[in-house]
């Protein structure tokens, strides 16, 4: 069959092309297994950030019926590529010109920052067939309160960008993705690594501390932040009104 993630790297940042349209990118196990190296291929290379697009009319349409009705399904793969989506040092985001169902919410939810066009459609399918939205519920109650998106993961209906946005869902809708995650990548870019990096695990960690523990934990960091090479650098060259150089991290 050949590759059905395709990988690229330019500006330190990596982008995941899923490219499996003979049906519709679903979460096949050929699919997963090359996510993973993809995924090992952007950290050994030291990329600032990682994009996981798509080709076709569909980001991704959840797990592939044919494998799964062949045989006992083995999810430990899947499960591990949403782990390392969520918690690898580089931001990730999701960019989406195509519909997204099923175990594919997952995949996007598990990013940092989605973008998505906005005439894309979701749906939570899993109940249609016979089955829950189980694995995937985890990176997607993270974005979500239940009761916003209890609806969709109940009934399977169909809902629009819209509704994802306003459910946080998704974070961007727009009507030309690819400048929309140009403009971001900017941002990341422009920012110093290590302090972007820090600020994705506060991002996960601090909501899961009580409120005094949170403020010394991060009264930790913050003290440590100031105290490093970047934020001098970054204070200097603020004053003196120029770039920063950043130290290089892996």
């Amino acid at each position: 069959m050949g590759d059905i993630v395709g990988y690229g790297y330019e500006r330190g940042v990596a982008t995941l092309t899923l490219d499996s349209q003979h049906n519709r990118n679903a979460l096949s196990r050929q699919l997963v297994a090359e996510l993973h190296e993809g995924l090992d291929r952007a950290e050994a290379a030291g990329a600032r950030a990682v994009v996981l697009t798509h080709v076709g009319p569909a980001f991704c349409a959840g797990a592939d019926l044919k494998e799964r009705a062949a045989g006992p399904p083995d999810s430990g793969p899947f499960v591990d590529v949403l782990r390392r989506l969520m918690d690898t040092e580089r931001p990730t985001i999701a960019a989406v010109d195509g519909a997204v169902r099923a175990g594919g919410i997952g995949l996007m939810a598990a990013c940092d920052v989605v973008v998505v066009r906005r005439d894309v459609t979701f749906a939570l399918t899993e109940v249609r067939i016979g089955v829950a939205a189980a694995i995937i519920a985890v990176p997607i109650l993270r974005r979500v309160a239940p009761p916003a998106i209890a609806t969709a993961m109940l009934t399977g209906a169909p809902f629009d960008a819209e509704a994802a946005r306003s459910m946080h869902l998704v974070d961007v809708v727009a009507d030309d993705v690819a400048s929309a995650v140009g403009a971001i990548l900017d941002g990341l870019l422009a920012g110093s690594p290590a302090a972007v990096a820090a600020t994705k695990r506060l991002l996960h960690r601090v909501p899961t501390l009580p409120r005094d523990d949170a403020f010394t934990e991060m009264q930790a960091l913050s003290e440590a932040l100031f105290a490093s090479d970047d934020a001098r650098e970054g204070m200097a060259a603020f004053a003196e009104k120029r770039t920063p150089a950043w130290a290089v991290t892996s």
